[in-house]
């Protein structure tokens, strides 16, 4: 008995023995912690409680050209409040929390009276100190919160959490949404001015430190930051509200009355390249029609019949031809290989001027003159085409530029059909904006300018930088050269397939387009379109240059003539209309001009004429028929060539004369006007009989 219980107080004192040692090793344990790592421990312990929270910066604006607000961020607030607060008590609470929910309710609309005191006396009873009251309050309604019941005991007594944030606005919506573009967290790619200037707009981000409370939620520690956000700095650009609201309602009404899937305007200002109206509009699966791509930039396809002036002037710099050589187009259709081209003309225009096959857009007309001088040197005929700048990028600071494509011959595509096709705009690509480049820069006088689309950043209204008009090609082509193909795109206003945009207060030069859209590997369809029309104006003081492209219209009108080019105008118009300054020019470069006429005829009136006038008379040559051209008090007399076996260029000569010479030619003359020839028909160059009648008409 005595062993059993010496046993037993053997294992009591073991055990009492064991639980000392833990003990003494917690405590040792505990102290060690305390002394030695606490101070690790307490470190890691406030991590877990507190935090550095990064605060956005407000981002830049975004403003047009005349200063109007194109996006911009908004201040917005969240609202919550520390309903458990130790500086509120209860007494207060109740007595408040009545009138603190009726002001809510009235002030938001979004809930009751007795919904928002529920939500506040329950927040109160869970000790809810981040309640959330908002979100998106804007300034106007925090100013009124600060004064509400509670929350009027000021920053920290009465609980009120204010958490700033800001939206993106853009005012004008729809208008060049596309180029102005976006900036998303999680989205592939930026998009348009938003996406380019992103580093410049975003600014730089601040810390604000903050605790952690219950439900995992966190609140700012105190009112201010760490490190203060830095906000963006602004851009302006070169875009004009005006003329882009007059550019998308032209377009739009256009494409609504043609139901054509998408298209695009592009304005730009010839002297400086600023783009001034850029609108791209697709038509959506209900019918309307949103800026969803951007076409005018992005989209590179064959540009049709607008790329007639690349080919002529690339030939023009080469002496291929005259403007006043004839060209066979026969009835319309010809053959390269074994592929028929044709004109629109259903029976073609016979033998015509190169001019006129250019006014007429006479596709068998154009082809000729680039197939038979380039035929056996078509890299001849590309390399003048790249010395123009064509085929290359415009490197522009938007993103997703269309790739231009103007092939050589030693492309593994290139074939027997490839050079005369390519002379009238198929076979290869270009954006709507590199051909508006081209153009400008013919209306520029041969300087190809950058497309600009942003002109300075700011901060706070003051110039951080500034983007002055950029040259990528100082000279196209020759002066002469350009000189006569801005006359060919004159006539086509004066004479050809744009005659309807033709009006006494200003003059238009351009060109039409319409080009069959390849589907494919498998060619080219019937139905499926594109109508496009680029020029400038005033044509003899040129101030903007412009392309309208609409494709695949559905109402049977596809041709440029009648779908782009009434977009054109009606554009033009009200830019000119509206303009003073751009009608006080173009009024003094009339009066100029005035003073700077051509007149044709026979070379010993032309002479006595003018020097019974009082004109100093210089006379080169000694051709019977002459040009003179007339500056202020002097005239220059010039030989002037005149074929006798075609109808010749009557154009600048007197009535008199031009019936001379006509009658003298056995040929009838029907004259309409007074004053010199102004336009004929048939054109120069035209064959006659007999019995061919040619109607002059006239004008002062």
């Amino acid at each position: 008995m005595e062993e059993a219980r010496k046993t037993i107080l053997y294992r009591t004192y073991a055990i009492y023995l064991f639980i000392l040692v833990i003990a003494v090793a917690i405590v040792g344990k505990a102290a060690y912690i305390q002394l030695v790592e606490g101070h690790e421990w307490r470190e890691k312990a406030e991590k877990f409680t507190l935090r550095y929270q990064t605060i956005e910066p407000v981002r830049g604006n975004i403003y047009s050209s005349d200063g109007k607000l194109l996006a911009v961020s908004v201040p917005v607030y969240e609202i919550r409040m520390d309903v458990a607060s130790n500086l509120i008590s209860n007494d207060f609470f109740n007595s408040k929390v009545d009138s603190l929910a009726m002001s809510l309710s009235h002030l938001f609309q979004d809930r009751s009276m007795a919904e928002y005191k529920r939500l506040l006396v329950q927040a109160r009873k869970a000790k809810n100190r981040y309640l959330l009251i908002k979100r998106n309050v804007s300034y106007a309604e925090l100013k009124e919160l600060r004064t509400f019941p509670i929350f009027n005991l000021g920053r920290f007594r009465g609980g009120l959490i204010v958490l700033e944030q800001t939206r993106r606005e853009y005012p004008f919506r729809n208008l060049a949404f596309r180029t102005i573009g976006w900036d998303k967290e999680g989205a592939e790619n930026d998009v348009g001015l938003e996406g380019a200037y992103s580093p410049v707009l975003s600014g730089t981000s601040g810390k604000q430190l903050q605790q952690r409370i219950g439900s995992g939620s966190w609140r700012p520690l105190n009112d201010g930051y760490e490190i203060e956000p830095k906000n963006g700095l602004d851009i302006v650009t070169t875009i004009d509200v005006v003329i882009q609201d007059v550019a998308h309602n032209a377009l739009l009404k256009q494409m609504e009355a043609n139901q054509a899937e998408h298209g695009c305007v592009i304005v730009m200002e010839v002297e400086t390249g600023y783009v001034k109206a850029i609108v791209n509009l697709m038509r959506t699966e209900n019918g309307t029609y949103e800026e969803r791509y951007n076409y005018a930039i992005a989209h590179s396809s064959e540009p049709g019949s607008t790329f007639k002036l690349a080919s002529m002037l690339a030939a023009l710099e080469d002496r291929a031809f005259q403007l006043t050589d004839s060209i066979d187009t026969g009835k319309g259709v010809t053959m390269y290989a074994n592929r028929r081209m044709q004109d629109s003309e259903k029976d073609g225009y016979g033998i015509i001027t190169a001019q006129h096959a250019f006014e007429v857009s006479s596709n068998v007309g154009v082809s000729r003159i680039i197939y038979e001088y380039y035929k056996d040197r078509p890299d001849r005929f590309i390399r003048r085409l790249q010395n123009m700048s064509l085929g290359q990028p415009l490197g522009i600071e938007l993103p997703g530029e269309g790739r231009p494509l103007i092939k050589t011959p030693d492309d593994p595509s290139w074939s027997r059909v490839s050079l005369p096709w390519m002379s009238i705009g198929y076979e290869l690509a270009l954006t709507p904006l590199q051909t508006l480049a081209f153009y400008n820069a013919v209306a520029n006088n041969g300087r190809m300018m950058k497309p600009i689309f942003v002109t300075e950043i700011t901060e706070a209204g003051r110039t951080v930088r500034r983007f002055d008009p950029v040259v990528i090609n100082s000279s196209i082509a020759s002066r002469s050269s350009i000189e006569k193909a801005q006359e060919m795109l004159l006539g086509v206003v004066e004479n050809g397939t744009a005659r309807h945009l033709k009006n006494d207060a200003y003059k238009i030069a351009g060109k039409t387009g319409t080009a069959q859209i390849a589907a494919g590997s498998s060619g080219y369809n019937k139905s499926d379109y594109k109508a496009s029309f680029a020029g400038y104006f005033p044509a003899d003081n040129p101030r903007y240059s412009m392309i309208v492209v609409i494709s695949n219209p559905r109402q049977g009108i596809y041709y440029g003539a009648h779908t782009a080019a009434p977009v054109f105008r009606e554009i033009a118009n009200k830019i000119y209309s509206t303009n003073l300054e751009l009608q006080q020019n173009n009024y003094l470069k009339s009066e100029q001009a005035q003073n700077t006429r051509i007149i044709a005829g026979k070379r010993s009136n032309l002479k006595e004429t003018f020097s019974n006038l009082g004109f100093v008379v210089h006379s080169e040559g000694s051709s019977e028929w002459a040009t003179a051209r007339i500056e202020r008090d002097t005239v220059r007399i010039q030989n002037r060539a005149m074929q006798t076996d075609r109808i010749p260029n009557l154009k600048g000569m007197s009535a008199r004369d031009a019936t001379y010479l006509l009658e003298k030619m056995g040929l009838k003359v029907n004259l309409n006007g007074l004053g010199t020839v102004r336009r004929q028909n048939p054109v120069a160059g035209s064959a006659y009989s007999n019995n061919t009648e040619v109607v002059l008409y006239l004008s002062i």
